[in-house]
Formats: structure tokens, sequence, C-alpha cells
């Protein structure tokens, strides 16, 4: 396969302004480029950062988007946070970056927790979005999970953050170790170096508890209440369930769409690049202001 592009390499000759936003008590880091008149905002999993999104974000803006990436409390380089983040109060901060930004309605494209958080937020502020695209959302309660050892992993990561540290606690997500750069291990040896202790890292995994869990889950009727288009990405190797399971979900959404990644995990935007962003464009195009 073509090697992975750098996060510098995506962006650099496109305009484009990474800088800091106030959102509430958030010094919210954001990433602003491109210049179309509809904007998609990018929403990471949990312990994820912008970057996330690198193979995805050119594509979007050659296509003639807005694209908005930013992290959440507790992510990246948000601030910190000192005490445990469930779903609604990630609801409240988009919100506030929504208003922020000036930005009325918005394409809201979530992988993981941020699948998580975009089918919530369009049961309940449907009004602020055109479409969601959900790229293997979390938040179901399924037992037992692969996903789950992410909580050790993590935690390891954080406080010893070494590149092989840390490029374990991707391989919970990518597939394909090989897929896995160095830029993006290394991007996350600097974020987790932030929480020496592991303390933020445990507020913002409170949502792998059972009890949190299950108080902030997805449930088959909050698919079902998704009014709004949503694309719905999943793989051949998706912890949480297999390709049928994937479109099951899928079928749950009134006007939802299915597709299905090979050869990638948790993080289809990511490894199956290519396939991914065609689909975005072509649905975030259908779905969008254009007659």
């Amino acid at each position: 396969m073509s090697r992975l592009v750098t996060f510098w390499e995506a962006i650099a000759d496109l305009p484009h302004r990474l800088h800091f936003v106030e959102v509430g008590p958030w010094r919210t880091r954001v990433l602003e480029i491109g210049t179309g008149d509809e904007a998609v905002v990018l929403a990471n999993g949990t312990s994820g950062h912008i970057e996330a999104w690198t193979q995805n974000v050119r594509a979007l803006v050659e296509a003639g988007y807005r694209v908005i990436g930013y992290d959440y409390p507790g992510h990246g380089y948000t601030t910190l946070t000192d005490h445990d983040l469930e779903i609604p109060e990630y609801e409240e901060h988009l919100i506030g970056l929504l208003d922020a930004l000036g930005l009325d309605r918005v394409h809201l494209a979530g992988e993981s927790l941020g699948g998580w958080i975009a089918v919530k937020f369009a049961a309940h502020h449907p009004e602020r979005l055109r479409s969601v695209i959900l790229s293997a959302p979390g938040g179901r309660v399924v037992g037992e999970q692969k996903v789950d050892k992410a909580q050790s992993v993590s935690t390891q990561a954080v406080t010893e953050p070494t590149f092989e540290n840390v490029k374990r606690r991707l391989q919970v997500v990518i597939h394909d170790p090989e897929n896995i750069t160095d830029e993006l291990v290394n991007v996350r040896r600097a974020i987790y170096s932030q929480d020496p202790t592991g303390a933020n890292m445990a507020h913002i995994s409170v949502l792998r508890q059972p009890e949190t869990r299950w108080r902030n889950r997805v449930t088959d009727e909050d698919f079902a209440a998704v009014g709004v288009p949503a694309l719905f990405v999943w793989t051949d190797n998706e912890p949480t369930g297999d390709p049928d399971e994937g479109r099951r979900l899928a079928g749950l959404i009134p006007r939802g769409e299915f597709l299905l990644v090979e050869g990638a995990a948790h993080w289809p935007q990511w490894e199956g690049a290519e396939t991914f962003n065609a689909a975005a464009v072509d649905f975030l195009k259908r779905n969008g202001e254009q007659p």
C-alpha cells in the first residue's frame, strides 16, 4: 500500500489555522482548514486528537468543505480535566464550540467516542446538523470486548510514554501495525506526557466503567432516533461486532447508509482512507445544500 501521509503533508499547502478557542472553562485546540460554505466537524475517539483525521482532511477540503477539527476537554491539547467526563458534557462542549465559531448547521463526522457523541447529539440537537458520519461508533454495551484492553494500555502509555507503549495503545484500534506512522506515535507521546500521573486519563476513561457506560450507553432506540442522514462506517475487524452487526445497526437509522471498510479495525477513516474519503464526499454532496 502507499505510504500514509503525515499531518503536515496533508495541510501544509492549504489555507489553515490552528488555534485555541475558549469554550466555557475549556481552552480548546481547533484546526480550521478550507473555505467552503458547509462545514464538516471532526470528532475523535477516547484519548484521541485532531491528528486522528490526518488521512481525511485534505480530501474533504478539496471537495469544497470547510473542515473543523478539535480536541475534546481532557484530550489532545485542550485543557486537561480534573473531573470525570460523560457524554452530556461532551455534547455541551460541542454546542459551545459551534456557537463560538459561528456555525449554525454542520456535518458531524465522529469516530469511536466521536460517533457515540454524534448519535446522542443528533437526537438532542438535530437543528444543528446537516448529516452525521458514524465511523465505528462506540457506546454500545456488548459485554467483554477487545477494545476494553485500551484501559490498561492507555494507562501504561500515559505513565510511561515510550514509543513502544504508545504504539501498543494504537494497536488496539489499528489492525495493521504497518499503518501506525511514527508521527502518530510521537504526537501521542507528547500529548500523553502532559499527564504523568494518569489522572486525566482516568477521568476520560470513565465511560469504560460498567455503571458509567450503562447510563451513557447507545441503544438501538438511539440509532433509530437519528433523524438526519447518516453514513454508518464499519469494518471487517471491528472489535465490537461483525459486519452483519454493522449492517443491522445502520439499518436502524431511518436515513442510514452502510459502508464496510475491509482490512481495518476501529479506525476505518485511517486504515481505509481511500474508500472512506470517496464514500464520505459522495455522501456529503448528496446531503448538503446543493439541490
